[in-house]
């Protein structure tokens, strides 16, 4: 028995359902559109990752910072000198006087990496064949300090290569290595600075983001406000509690630290907790200031986890330097408070430095706190009214 299809019955069928079809496409596309986070997340989103991966997922350490002590400052001193002054990955910051100027240029921060020579190199290198290098390095970081001092020790046997093979005599110049603030190169004292940072960032920012969020999503904002109380005490009144929360974090996370992770605290407490009530102050502020822009609490979540985690894991030091990254991304670096909240834990938990020297991160955090809070203020009172 044989079926004859009738095209004349069923065309107009197959149109209707495709012109049904094509607009339920189009009504997801008009949604789409319409909300521009979420264009923000599918377009946006997977460009800053390629970009952020791809300048940052580098093993090379570059924009070294060294200083050389050299009380010989003979031709063979001068040789070594200028083969560390013109590699890449270093940048020659200058010479030393006297051997009490290498502690302080590693508390002001203005070399990770010092070369010393000792007395009568050149001399040492000619008559007895033995010569002596001495590369202090700043062990905060500890994969970092490993691979610049590599560096160093490879230009070291590069000249005594090169040396060995225009004059054929056995010269031996063995580079000694010494760690500061970690001679142990635990991988810890590295990456709980940073963990600390994220976290206070991320808990603070996001609850406070999405408890006033989702006032606005539910309706029960406006209950709220016809209460007795002002508008900004009311939000005020929701920021306390995550303050009080973020605070007992803090005191877990250096419990951990000190008892669990064998992190110490070399320097002062007070000065640790003080400046990271300062960083859970303005990461409040960050928390209100995204609440202050959007009304549905998932919008708020995806602020404040995803598009701050990102900067926050890549840019902020945690886990890649900063001195290696391109200079737009090393401005962006300097806008997030993590990055100095980290430079200042690693300046007093590990270094053990005072508060002078912890001065410039103590001063930029607390005008961050203030700029934030008096524009998140500021915007809550417009939207409010």
């Amino acid at each position: 028995m044989m079926c004859f299809i009738n095209w004349h019955v069923i065309q107009p069928v197959i149109l209707t359902d495709m012109k049904t079809f094509l607009t339920f496409v189009k009504k997801e596309f008009y949604h789409i559109f319409r909300d521009r986070w979420t264009m923000i997340i599918l377009l946006i989103l997977p460009i800053m990752l390629m970009l952020l991966f791809g300048f940052m997922m580098s093993t090379e350490v570059k924009n070294v910072r060294f200083a050389i002590y050299d009380p010989s400052r003979d031709v063979a001193t001068h040789a070594i000198a200028d083969k560390m002054k013109l590699n890449e990955y270093f940048i020659f910051t200058g010479y030393l006087d006297s051997p009490e100027q290498i502690d302080e240029i590693f508390r002001k921060g203005e070399a990770s990496l010092v070369m010393v020579f000792n007395n009568r190199f050149y001399d040492n290198m000619v008559h007895t064949g033995d010569a002596q290098i001495q590369l202090i390095a700043d062990g905060s970081d500890p994969n970092t300090a490993s691979t610049f001092t590599l560096y160093a020790s490879n230009i070291v046997a590069s000249y005594q290569q090169d040396l060995m093979g225009d004059m054929k005599i056995p010269y031996n110049i063995q580079p000694e290595l010494k760690l500061l603030y970690n001679p142990t190169l635990k991988g810890t004292y590295s990456f709980v600075p940073g963990v600390m940072g994220m976290i206070l960032m991320l808990v603070c920012a996001m609850m406070t983001s999405v408890s006033i969020a989702r006032e606005k999503e539910f309706g029960t904002m406006e209950v709220l406000l016809v209460s007795p109380m002002k508008p900004i005490q009311i939000i005020l009144s929701k920021v306390v509690p995550y303050f009080f929360l973020s605070v007992i974090n803090l005191t877990t996370m250096l419990l951990l630290s000190v008892y669990v992770l064998d992190v110490p605290v070399t320097g002062s407490l007070s000065l640790l907790i003080s400046i990271s009530l300062i960083f859970i102050l303005v990461s409040l502020a960050l928390g209100l200031l995204i609440s202050s822009m959007v009304d549905k609490q998932m919008i708020a979540l995806l602020i404040s986890g995803m598009v701050l985690m990102l900067p926050v894991t890549m840019l902020s030091g945690m886990m890649f330097p900063i001195e290696n990254m391109p200079w737009i991304l090393q401005i962006i670096a300097n806008i997030i408070p993590a990055t100095w909240y980290i430079i200042a834990v690693k300046k007093i938990m590990i270094q053990g430095l005072d508060f002078f020297s912890v001065f410039n991160e103590f001063l930029i955090l607390s005008t961050m706190a203030v700029v934030m809070i008096g524009v998140s203020i500021q915007r809550f009172k417009y939207r409010l009214e």
